[in-house]
């Protein structure tokens, strides 16, 4: 994986179901994976292994969806020579979801 998130970037990730109450466009982005047409919001972190947020896949804005992600897995991906990237903190600031173009309800 490429910019791995620190160990201080993810202990700022609020923990799963931390955020429950709140509605999904207000919920807080904190990370953004990527590789290709294949985009991961994270949400939230359980502290080990799984994320919470937003997943698109391949560019297929129609069917993405609120779900959980394993960060090792994500940490396995690789096409050819390419693995996905984690913005880094200088490129993504944290916003509401509904400030990530994207990203639904």
């Amino acid at each position: 994986m490429w910019n791995e998130p620190t160990q201080e970037r993810l202990g700022r990730i609020p923990r799963l179901y931390e955020t429950e109450g709140i509605p999904v466009e207000d919920k807080l982005i904190h990370l953004h994976f990527f590789i290709g047409g294949c985009h991961w919001y994270i949400a939230e972190y359980d502290g080990d292994d799984i994320f919470f947020g937003y997943a698109v896949l391949n560019g297929d804005y129609w069917n993405a969806e609120w779900g959980y992600v394993s960060f090792s897995e994500l940490k396995a991906v690789k096409v050819g020579w390419l693995e996905v990237d984690c913005e880094t903190e200088n490129a993504w600031r944290v916003r509401p979801a509904r400030e990530v173009k994207g990203v639904r309800s």
